[in-house]
């Protein structure tokens, strides 16, 4: 599956201080979990992170862009990359991270940085670079491994699949009508595994 490519200017450059750019991501996520999206300002960043607004401004243009790189350089959502041989560990492994990764603090980042991408043009660019792309290419290769060894059909429409699985995902998360929970996560398993060679 080939890669989107994406050049991130609000990371180009070498940070000047390290504590600062850390501390500044980690009072975005802080006072976004706190008072929530819509309340979360560049003024408040500054003060909680104690540093001057203009520091901020500097590396990132907005605050959905200094949301977006906190979450992002979280390890706990870093993306899972599972190489067992089998398709359904990997598959389980995988799912096992992100359900992981997908508590109510993650569930709240996302949402908000969502919406922000459906009103703002260019940081829906980055959105889909930085996010959404990687994770389906992450799962891409994962499957295109199952192909590979035989696990999967080789006629599968890969994109197809990766819209199933992210599709159920990203309902959950933003309808919230039902649980992101180990039950859908195994649903998910065995449904990928039906496109087993016949």
């Amino acid at each position: 599956m080939t890669e989107q490519k994406f050049v991130d200017r609000n990371s180009a450059g070498r940070r000047r201080n390290d504590k600062s750019h850390k501390a500044i991501l980690q009072a975005a996520l802080d006072l976004l979990e706190q008072d929530g999206y819509r309340a979360l300002t560049i003024e408040a960043i500054a003060a909680q992170a104690g540093v001057g607004k203009q520091t901020i401004y500097r590396w990132w243009p907005s605050k959905a862009a200094v949301v977006l790189e906190a979450f992002t350089a979280n390890a706990a959502t870093q993306i899972p990359q599972p190489d067992t041989g089998s398709l359904r560990q990997d598959l389980q492994e995988f799912f096992a991270a992100t359900l992981h990764a997908g508590g109510e603090r993650t569930a709240l980042v996302l949402r908000s940085l969502m919406a922000e991408a459906l009103l703002d043009p260019e940081f829906a660019e980055q959105f889909l670079h930085i996010f959404i792309y990687a994770r389906r290419n992450a799962l891409g290769e994962l499957l295109t491994r199952g192909v590979q060894r035989g696990q999967l059909a080789a006629d599968v429409d890969i994109n197809f699949l990766l819209d199933l699985v992210y599709g159920a995902i990203w309902y959950r998360v933003l309808v919230q009508h039902a649980a992101l929970d180990e039950v859908l996560m195994e649903q998910l398993v065995d449904m990928l595994r039906r496109y087993n060679p016949a």
